[in-house]
């Protein structure tokens, strides 16, 4: 029992996403999803059932975190494949968050646009499942399983809308450049068992600590597992898939690939390279990995800054401004080289308040515009800060804690990592931080001037806010959390240096 109790999170989870998808297969059979009367009625109550399984699952997590893992017993029967942990269990409350605001955004955005289609929601929760599975692994076999659980969900919602030739293109794209980074990773694994003889993460940085990476295989390793793993953060330059894939997919659909998917794959980043490549010489500037994750995390941050202020499509800037945000995370784990806990917890942190201002940002675009008048270009939400006040300021104030602007939760995720970078002597890698900061804060900026200081064109489209409880319910509940992680952030980051304690230990 008290196994099944530290696995709560992933059994309610992966049962409940089971039961759903018979559900929902039983509406289908009965017609209720079809067109009609009836249309619409099961999907929206799939949209609030997962809801509330994601909400559950990290409701166990958190009574994990708070009963304690050193009492229960029956922890080490799933180890190595599965490692209990609380960073882990952080991980497994964040994604559960991240999920549940993407399935109320959902849960508006679909009947609205005529893609209200159940399979949307069971596609979220195994996709989430295996990001969960992803953050627990300690095994090499098991990480990939859960990395490939979550990755083939995510080219699903990326290709959802079938009618869409975009929605196709970015699908196939996505899909096919995911499959050729998993496939470089694998190989890369398959190189360290051949080193080292482990599959398990703990038993192959025990070997590598011992004098293993002398073995010119351990470096072609390290060379792949980085490719991999940079593409799955979407960092420079491996991210040409992100802004085709980010704006041809459904934008719920969108929200949960740039918020959960996204904090699935640093909780492998940092498992791997904290733990796998944790040894003195992998880690250390001269021949390691840091210096090469330093000039990525670089090149992300600027790259991506100018590209997006140069976008046309409000949809597409958010999505280079995730890449942006991919650059500042990589700060910090390249901080937690020569502090693990420090810099574990701040990526930690910021994962956190990103989470929560990228879910609201993007659906406040959503609840800009119905169908039909939709908002997509600048153009779109010229004027709308007077037509509809309400719409402008929550998308606003999202923008805002994007832009790191205090008292928002997203001015406290900038300052731990730049603090974190100049503790641990980056100085140079932490005012590069801050001043891409200060010039992603233009184009975020430049939304604000086109709804409070333009008026639309004559003729142009102009978007109208749609109505939805759903939507509503998912920027007040991002709202509250943006707020509370600014003006009190310390509790949130004490949690974040408990979990990077875990890991760093």
């Amino acid at each position: 029992m008290q196994l099944a109790f530290a696995l709560s999170p992933l059994l309610v989870l992966g049962f409940g996403a089971m039961l759903l998808m018979v559900a929902e297969a039983f509406a289908r059979h009965s017609g209720r999803t079809g067109h009609g009367p009836d249309a619409g009625k099961p999907t929206a109550g799939l949209a609030m059932g997962t809801t509330v399984l994601f909400l559950a699952s990290g409701a166990f997590a958190f009574a994990v975190w708070l009963h304690g893992l050193d009492s229960l017993e029956g922890i080490s029967a799933v180890a190595p494949w599965l490692l209990i942990d609380k960073f882990s269990l952080f991980f497994d409350m964040l994604l559960c968050l991240g999920g549940a605001l993407a399935a109320l955004l959902a849960g508006g955005y679909l009947p609205e646009h005529n893609l209200d289609r159940g399979e949307f929601y069971s596609l979220l929760l195994f996709s989430t499942f295996g990001a969960m599975v992803l953050a627990s692994a300690g095994d090499l076999l098991t990480l990939f399983l859960g990395l490939e659980t979550m990755s083939l969900g995510a080219y699903a919602l990326t290709a959802f809308r079938r009618t869409s030739a975009r929605s196709a293109e970015g699908g196939l794209k996505y899909f096919l450049l995911g499959s050729f980074a998993a496939a470089v990773m694998l190989y890369g694994f398959a190189l360290l068992y051949g080193a080292t003889g482990h599959t398990d993460i703990i038993g192959i940085g025990a070997a590598l600590a011992g004098g293993a990476t002398k073995n010119p295989l351990v470096i072609a390793a390290l060379v792949f597992v980085l490719i991999g793993l940079v593409f799955k953060v979407s960092a420079v330059p491996f991210h040409m898939w992100t802004p085709d894939a980010y704006e041809g997919a459904p934008t719920p659909a969108t929200t949960f690939m740039a918020a959960v998917v996204k904090s699935g794959a640093f909780a492998m980043m940092l498992r791997i390279l904290l733990t796998v490549f944790g040894d003195a010489q992998s880690m250390s500037w001269a021949s390691g990995w840091p210096p090469v994750l330093a000039w990525i995390a670089v090149l992300t941050m600027t790259v991506a800054n100018l590209i997006a202020g140069r976008q046309e499509s409000v949809k597409r800037m958010l999505a280079y401004s995730s890449v942006a945000h991919a650059g500042y995370i990589l700060v910090a784990v390249v901080a937690a080289a020569r502090s693990a806990q420090q810099g574990s917890a701040s990526v930690l942190f910021y994962l956190l308040t990103y989470t929560v201002s990228t879910v609201g940002a993007f659906g406040a675009l959503i609840y800009c515009g119905r169908r039909g008048a939709e908002a997509v270009s600048y153009e779109d939400l010229a004027g709308i800060g007077k037509r509809h006040p309400a719409a402008a300021l929550a998308f606003a104030f999202f923008l805002l804690s994007l832009a790191g602007i205090p008292p928002t939760a997203g001015f406290f995720g900038k300052w731990y990592v730049i603090r974190a970078a100049m503790d641990g002597g980056f100085y140079v890698l932490a005012i590069i931080a801050f001043l891409n900061s200060v010039l992603g804060a233009y184009y975020y900026l430049r939304v604000l001037v086109y709804m409070y200081m333009r008026e639309p064109a004559a003729g142009a489209p102009i978007a109208t806010p749609m109505r939805s409880g759903y939507v509503v319910t998912a920027l007040l509940v991002s709202a509250i959390l943006v707020l509370a992680l600014g003006l009190v952030p310390s509790r949130s980051l004490d949690v974040a240096e408990a979990a990077a304690t875990t890991l760093s230990g």
